[in-house]
């Protein structure tokens, strides 16, 4: 897969995260209806952020979501809208997960993920001025 950089007024970035939450006491909560509405919800959500969803993998119990994201957004702010949003909406859609004191557990695993490695990097750095 190849990705473009985003480019707005004086930056220029590729930033993609690794998000993976669960249900609240991990509860198999995400099935059926309840997953195809969550599929719906990330993909209303995620533009508004100007987030773009890569990859969206919705099991029983957690979400994985490989995400690209813009450079004015802090990982925990992407985490924070997307629980937020998703919650409110199925809450009200759903009325047996409103059993539960939330849909989400208040923890994530977020983790970068690398475009190029840094042996590229540094033979890129490593060769600056040297071409010609």
């Amino acid at each position: 897969m190849c990705q473009v950089y985003r480019h707005h007024l004086t930056t220029k970035s590729l930033i993609n995260y690794h998000f993976v939450w669960s249900s609240r006491r991990k509860r198999k909560v995400l099935k059926g209806m309840v997953a195809i509405r969550l599929r719906e919800l990330m993909e209303e959500v995620c533009p508004d952020l100007e987030v773009e969803i890569l990859t969206l993998d919705i099991q029983p119990n957690y979400v994985h979501a490989f995400l690209d994201c813009p450079p004015t957004l802090a990982p925990h702010q992407i985490i924070h809208r997307i629980k937020a949003y998703t919650a409110r909406h199925l809450r009200k859609e759903f009325e047996h997960l409103l059993v539960l004191p939330s849909i989400w557990t208040r923890s994530y695993l977020v983790s970068t993920s690398e475009t190029i490695s840094q042996e590229i990097i540094e033979d890129y750095v490593k060769h600056q001025g040297k071409k010609g």
